[in-house]
């Protein structure tokens, strides 16, 4: 009997704002065995895209991945002034723990113009997995309108639904940095799974958790060990027991492995105005009629409505812990 063919590699691009979680993302995806990480696109968000982008650079190189291009994104939102959440993740983006430079230097693309080179050289094949504000996607999108039949699938992390948001009380942060752009790509016709906030505020690493992990004599979990301090601290005070939320890890970890969630499909739109700015606001009904009686033709999305964050969680911890 022949041996069972290998799974097929995923091959992804990341849009990201390291920021903590997100290098911790990647540093999950790098140990994926199925996993070939393409390229990065660095965002602004939780840090200036020029710190995303050396971050990235300094992620990658812990994990001799020091042949993936990493390309500086558009600095700030399409229509709002650039808010960024170092009080979250550090002034560096790493909470202090960023270290030397790399002596990598970027792309000298952009990382709009990035995803849309390998979105045509590559039809049909790379998967988006979007962890920062939508600003680069947006952009790559007005340049290639045919993007989202280019791109496989896109998988972003991002909106709040049925729990308050992490920037006011109704807006999730990748969706509040910009919601012009996030509008933009979710009504754009990608294959989308979203992942929002009320799924990620399950991926919790408790004390003991995050020991196992500091515990771990590999690069990854030193790295990743060493960057938590600050951002460790904000969610233990809000939180009244020491850890922290894992939400970017989280959503590469359910576009890795699907069955992880369970999902339902609604037409979102994001709220462009007022004090609800930024808010994703999801229609639930099963006819969507306008004013007109003409049928809404915006697309539905498919997002996360349950989630197996125990499983999940093993997997991140078993990623970074294991030589």
């Amino acid at each position: 009997m022949p041996p069972a063919a290998a799974p097929p590699r995923l091959s992804v691009v990341l849009d990201t704002d390291p920021g903590v979680d997100d290098a911790w993302a990647i540093l999950y995806l790098a140990a994926q065995p199925d996993i070939e990480i393409v390229a990065i696109g660095a965002a602004h968000g939780n840090v200036p895209t020029a710190t995303a982008a050396a971050n990235a650079l300094r992620v990658l190189d812990v994990v001799g991945l020091d042949h993936i291009p990493v390309a500086v994104g558009h600095p700030t939102p399409l229509q709002q002034p650039l808010h960024t959440s170092e009080f979250v993740h550090g002034e560096d983006g790493l909470g202090g723990g960023a270290g030397p430079t790399s002596p990598r230097r970027t792309s000298p693309e952009s990382a709009a113009d990035q995803l849309v080179r390998l979105a045509r050289q590559r039809p049909g094949e790379l998967t988006l997995l979007a962890l920062a504000p939508l600003t680069n996607i947006a952009l790559a999108l007005r340049t290639e309108p045919n993007l989202p039949r280019l791109l496989r699938r896109v998988v972003l992390m991002g909106g709040a639904f049925h729990v308050p948001g992490n920037v006011t009380a109704w807006a999730e942060a990748n969706s509040a940095h910009d919601p012009e752009a996030a509008e933009e790509v979710l009504r754009a016709g990608f294959d989308l799974t979203m992942v929002p906030l009320d799924m990620t505020e399950h991926a919790w690493a408790d004390e003991f958790w995050l020991k196992r992990i500091a515990d771990a004599d590999t690069p990854a979990a030193r790295f990743a060990t060493s960057v938590l301090d600050a951002y460790v601290a904000l969610y233990s005070s809000a939180r009244g027991s020491v850890g922290c939320v894992l939400h970017d890890p989280l959503a590469a970890a359910i576009m890795v492995d699907e069955s992880l969630a369970t999902y339902e499909e609604h037409q979102v739109m994001v709220e462009l105005a007022g004090h609800t700015r930024g808010a994703t606001l999801v229609d639930g009904r099963k006819f969507t009629i306008s004013h007109g009686g003409i049928p809404d033709q915006r697309p539905p999305i498919r997002i996360a409505a349950t989630v197996d964050a125990a499983t999940a969680m093993d997997r991140i911890h078993r990623a970074l812990a294991t030589p």
